[in-house]
């Protein structure tokens, strides 16, 4: 972490601790209180044709808070610039705001009160490329190519605190580079290349396989007819499937609410494949366990072992509904830190074990076509190929896929790779994302394509 952003992070951890002891001092009988901060000091560089686009820096931090009194509860959100002579006006009149709107608030039967007295403090540094030296060290390895890209790194910062006494502080340096390589016909690939240390190594043999992949996408694509094929999902593929499973699937409110595809695999009408085993991990520290309550979560939780449902995700919120027992989940009870644990196939053996198939580097456009059934819906994209006798033949046309989850990974899962890749959230909407997926590529057979 360099100098200047050490110094702005500590500055951000003392205005916001002041922050939270002068509004906690604010308070007033049967009021409780508490606050979330998201902050960020961030480089950004867009890119486009291998050539700078765009690029700047961004340094933001939002306080939210919420207020509850009578079991009721409002919240509002402001800017925290640091300079205590802004901050502390704003927050007075956010206070205000809301212990006016208050009274007028419906009772909330399930609201969840801060409690306990947890603190935690991780500050997580990285070795980042300078700013000076971003646009030499990616642009470096792709001379002669349309490239595309979007690189952003730097700080991030999650905080809580309430006025129970819990208090958390997360920080954490990182880096992604969201990039695709085209051909003259606009056929792309795409890749990412993420983590807390720029590897300029490991960012060249990333490159190599994605040149690699761009060569193979000059030939003609073939249109393969709609039908059942053996088919292997690279990394990325995997990671756009298990996104699904934070969408009406492990968390415990939808299975309490009929609105999951996990429904089968809870009342154990159906079970995934005994290779496939799915844990929530924090071990790698890349997002905060505390949630919007500062509950802790396990460094593990086991969600699906061997193919059966073992844990949901429990927020506290639904287990005061449903009298369940909360495990530290968010209030989404989405995957925060997910992980499938790898198989036997090794990269050099994808090929040969595909024998004859299609290869799917990665998907979009997924949604569910039958939620309770666990079906699945999408397209391929990007550098997709058609596989005959262990060689790559040709590029492919797009194909929409309809799938079950109990098939694709229960009876029709072959292997998954011996190899673990992390794919990043790259989002930058409101904030930069934290984290990612952990996740094998997998070996399918009778993968179903509908058009």
């Amino acid at each position: 972490m360099m100098p200047a952003a050490e110094s702005t992070l500590s500055t951000l951890e003392t205005t916001f601790n002041r922050l939270v002891d002068a509004l906690l001092d604010a308070l007033q009988p049967e009021e409780q209180l508490k606050l979330t901060l998201q902050g960020e000091q961030s480089q950004f560089v867009r890119f486009n044709g291998a050539k700078v686009r765009q690029a700047g820096t961004v340094e933001d931090a939002e306080v939210s808070f919420t207020l509850m009194w009578q079991q009721r509860n409002a919240y509002r959100s402001f800017p925290l610039t640091g300079v205590w002579e802004t901050d502390w006006p704003l927050a007075q009149a956010a206070l205000e705001d809301v212990r006016q709107e208050l009274p007028q608030l419906p009772e909330d039967p399930y609201l969840v009160l801060p409690e306990g007295t947890a603190t935690s403090r991780e500050v997580h540094a990285g070795f980042l490329l300078p700013p000076e030296a971003v646009v030499g060290a990616v642009l470096g390895e792709v001379v002669g190519l349309d490239f595309t890209g979007f690189y952003a790194a730097g700080s991030l910062v999650r905080a809580y605190a309430d006025s129970a006494g819990q208090r958390h502080w997360f920080a954490t340096d990182s880096f992604s580079l969201d990039y695709s390589l085209f051909t003259a016909e606009g056929q792309a690939v795409k890749g990412t290349f993420a983590g807390n240390q720029w590897d300029e190594a490991a960012y060249g043999a990333k490159l190599a396989d994605s040149k690699q992949q761009l060569q193979r996408l000059t030939q003609a694509p073939k249109a393969i007819p709609r039908g059942q094929y053996r088919t292997y999902l690279a990394p990325a593929a995997v990671d756009d499937l298990l996104n699904m499973f934070s969408w009406g699937g492990v968390s415990e409110a939808a299975l309490q609410r009929g609105q999951s595809a996990l429904g089968l695999l809870q009342r154990q009408e159906k079970q995934l494949s005994p290779a496939f085993s799915l844990t929530e991990t924090f071990e790698a520290g890349l997002v905060p366990r505390f949630n919007e309550w500062g509950e802790i979560a396990p460094v593990k939780l086991p969600i699906i072992e061997a193919g059966k449902l073992v844990n949901t995700l429990i927020s506290s919120r639904t287990a005061k509904e449903y009298g369940k027992i909360a495990n530290g989940a968010a209030g989404s009870e989405s995957l925060r830190s997910p992980q499938i644990s790898p198989g036997s196939l090794t990269a050099a053996e994808i090929l040969k074990a595909l024998d004859t198939g299609l290869y799917v580097s990665n998907l979009h456009y997924l949604n569910w076509s039958d939620r309770p059934n666990g079906r699945i819906t999408g397209m391929t994209r990007y550098a997709c190929f058609w596989v005959e006798q262990g060689e790559i033949v040709a590029p492919i046309e797009n194909l929409r896929f309809d799938e079950s989850l109990y098939r694709c990974f229960g009876d029709c899962l072959l292997d998954l790779t011996n190899f673990l890749e992390f794919i990043p959230s790259v989002g930058t909407y409101n904030q930069r994302s934290l984290g990612g997926a952990l996740v094998p590529g997998m070996l399918v057979d009778q993968f179903t394509y509908t058009l």
